[in-house]
């Protein structure tokens, strides 16, 4: 196999294609609204409540693919099993994206009579919720390359075809809406085109990258049953998981009018942001852990573990605390949309402060699935659904989106309780203290007093001008100070060839 980039390389990689991608997400969302409404806007929560949920179908085989291929690419003569096991599982993906279009347009009429409260056009819902299962249907088999090529530590292509679909995915459908038709089904028409364009483009890099072999490539079944229970592991996981993170706006959507759930989807976008700065660290990290679990070099696993965390809480902490600290400002100045800013702004701040937690215990995560182990994250998700779901319904109830995120942040606290200790029992024993008080919990305590100290100096009445130079002075001193007191890792040390 041709000799990967290094792991230094695929960080920065990761790190500029989920910046792009999220200045373009987020940067286009003041225009979205403006050309479509909020109301519409809300329907964007739907299709993406509704691609979350359709996700349990992966039956965890990118996550599968990705592993195996890592741990292949350290094994002589393992071309033809790399080969083959991207044909199968190709071909059941395929098939499940076929079957998903088809459920959703059946479905559809459904969904726009019994689940959504909108004063918009039925016959428009309708439309636009049948175009969703066509961009669903094409965009599905796009996890599964883009997982083999995270696997092959390819992730410096993968980013660029991504940059480049995210761009004419928000681009052109600004024109779209601007000189054809500003309205939603137009907008989906638009994700569908650029969606299937994205999957062949996977398609071809991937098979281009793959380790050459002189017998034909062909489906195998028995490659199925052999990953069969990682890949179990990972279904329990994404069945639950998928439960906890989509119950809020499952609930949401029925309870809320489309006007209020647009609001919450507004909040939870600019959280889930956060994700663009935890994503690439992952992709980089998880075939390295896993090379390092299968050639058994604990010594240097537990050392690129740590610095991983600290790199996480480095570039992560700072954003999160800052935003959460001062979520009406900044959704202010974005929006230039009083009532957004108002409705919002105080979802933002929770949400932003769970998204926060559950992106620490990303790396916990990552060296569960490197040794193979499943049970604890699917034990765990069990235990928080039972324990969860009722206490979502009531919240709702009583305290609408903001109920919603208070659970969220009660989910991943007791994530971060809990999780990482049982984890340590078992996975470098010895390495728990270590990662709490430095990786984690001191640079947090440094971020949130500059905070709330930056925040009680700036007068609440300030001008844009000054509201806008506080929370970018706020976000440079934390970073400086987190990169401090973690005793910053230098990412050029984060070298293959060390490790």
């Amino acid at each position: 196999m041709k000799t990967a980039p290094s792991v230094r390389s695929n960080i920065v990689a990761n790190f500029v294609g989920k910046a792009w991608a999220g200045i373009f997400s987020l940067a286009f969302v003041p225009l979205y609204i403006k050309l479509m409404g909020v109301e519409v806007y809300g329907l964007l929560g739907i299709f993406m409540s509704l691609t979350a949920l359709l996700s349990l179908l992966d039956m965890g085989l990118s996550t599968t693919l990705s592993r195996e291929l890592s741990r292949l690419s350290a094994l002589e003569n393992s071309e033809q099993e790399s080969r083959n096991l991207v044909r199968t599982f190709e071909a059941v993906y395929w098939g499940i994206g076929i079957l998903i279009g088809i459920a959703v347009v059946i479905l559809a009429p459904l969904i726009t009579k019994y689940w959504i409260n909108s004063n918009i056009d039925s016959e428009i819902i309708e439309q636009a919720l049948i175009i969703m299962g066509a961009s669903i249907a094409f965009q599905w088999p796009g996890a599964i390359y883009s997982g083999g090529l995270m696997g092959l530590q390819r992730q410096v292509v993968l980013n660029v075809i991504r940059s480049v679909a995210v761009t004419v995915q928000h681009g052109g459908a600004v024109l779209v809406l601007l000189y054809v038709s500003p309205s939603i089904v137009s907008f989906f028409l638009w994700q569908s085109f650029v969606g299937l364009l994205s999957t062949l483009t996977l398609a071809l890099w991937l098979w281009k990258l793959l380790p050459k072999s002189e017998r034909a490539t062909r489906f195998d079944k028995a490659l199925l049953i052999k990953n069969w229970q990682f890949a179990s592991g990972m279904i329990g996981i994404s069945l639950v998981t998928i439960l906890l993170t989509q119950l809020d706006k499952i609930i949401l959507s029925k309870m809320l009018t489309l006007e209020m759930f647009g609001y919450y989807i507004l909040a939870f976008n600019v959280a889930n942001a956060l994700n663009n700065l935890v994503s690439p660290i992952f992709s980089a990290l998880f075939p390295k852990f896993t090379q390092l679990v299968a050639s058994a070099e604990e010594s240097n696993l537990s050392m690129l573990y740590h610095k991983g965390c600290r790199l996480l809480s480095v570039l992560v902490l700072p954003v999160a605390i800052t935003i959460a600290i001062f979520a009406k400002d900044i959704l202010g100045l974005w929006l230039g949309n009083t009532m957004a800013a108002e409705n919002a702004h105080q979802i933002l701040t929770l949400l932003m402060i769970g998204t926060a937690l559950n992106a620490v215990m990303t790396l916990p995560y990552a060296l569960q699935l490197a040794h193979g182990w499943t049970k604890l994250a699917i034990y765990k998700n069990i235990i928080a659904s039972a324990l969860l779901v009722p206490l979502m319904v009531g919240m709702v109830q009583m305290y609408q989106g903001i109920g919603a995120a208070w659970v969220w942040i009660i989910l991943n606290l007791g994530y971060f309780i809990f999780e990482v200790p049982v984890m340590h029992r078992r996975l470098l024993k010895g390495e728990m203290g270590k990662w709490y008080g430095r990786d984690v919990i001191l640079p947090a305590a440094i971020i949130t007093i500059i905070g709330l100290v930056t925040r009680a100096i700036l007068p609440v009445d300030s001008s844009r001008l000054i509201t806008l130079l506080g929370v970018f002075s706020m976000l440079a001193i934390s970073f400086l100070a987190s990169a401090w007191v973690a005793g910053y890792l230098n990412i050029k040390k984060l070298k293959v060839n060390r490790l």
